[in-house]
């Protein structure tokens, strides 16, 4: 408590709003920065791919076929727009007759191409791996423990083992697909073979899992359904035994 008597007592009053007002000021500021940077940092990314995209594809566009020439101005995403309906074009071409026909003979064509037949199947591969609508996506986050006893990583389950695999390392036990992402960025990592019964499955779901992993233990999610732990009631008559 300041004394009314101290000539000092307004200075020390001053001071302290003074730091608290540049507290607050803080405090918005870093609250601000942590709303805008996520914000700012997506759209610059879309405007900054929505260009590279315009820049490849509208060289490939015909003039006429320009939005530019009519209304003066260099719109951005304009490519992009041509890209995605290029994209369905050739879509709904591919899975037709002669589409499949053409793709065919396509390929037989660059199979006949040693270096050039070796990347095509390579990107080919990726695509379908990357773009397929089934069995894509990881099923279930887990716990394992890795790299050693005690120690435990996040895994993503993405499959049940097959084939030659299951059947020399599994024995009895299946085992589980489990890729471990690295941190902070979980498109790098491990794929290793986990007995079914090593596997522990996660109530989280595997977006929030992918948070953990990126904000390297940071951000963690909400357990809103988590179980409560029973409470253990000791008997009265026990009680009562015990202070005798």
């Amino acid at each position: 408590m300041l004394d009314p008597l101290d000539p000092n007592a307004s200075d020390h009053d001053t001071e302290r709003r003074k730091s608290g007002l540049l507290g607050g000021l803080r405090a918005s500021f870093l609250t601000g920065i942590v709303v805008i940077a996520p914000i700012g940092l997506t759209v610059y990314l879309l405007w900054t791919i929505m260009g590279w995209i315009d820049s490849v594809v509208l060289p490939l566009v015909p003039g006429p076929w320009r939005p530019e020439q009519y209304i003066g101005i260099n719109l951005r995403g304009v490519g992009v727009i041509f890209f995605i309906l290029f994209t369905i074009v050739i879509g709904w071409v591919a899975k037709g007759l002669i589409g499949r026909s053409l793709i065919k003979w396509a390929e037989g064509l660059v199979d006949q191409m040693p270096v050039v037949r070796s990347i095509y199947n390579g990107l080919k591969q990726i695509a379908e791996t990357v773009f397929a609508q089934q069995d894509a996506s990881f099923e279930k986050a887990c716990l394992v423990e890795y790299p050693r006893k005690g120690i435990f990583a996040i895994g993503f389950i993405s499959t049940n083992a097959k084939g030659e695999i299951n059947r020399v390392a599994g024995g009895m036990d299946p085992l589980l697909s489990v890729f471990v992402p690295t941190t902070p960025n979980p498109t790098s990592g491990f794929l290793l073979f986990f007995k079914e019964s090593e596997v522990t499955v996660l109530d989280m779901t595997v977006e929030d899992a992918a948070k953990l992993v990126i904000s390297a233990g940071l951000v963690y999610p909400d357990e809103a359904t988590a179980p409560e732990t029973p409470l253990v009631r000791i008997p009265e008559k026990a009680v009562r035994e015990s202070w005798r």
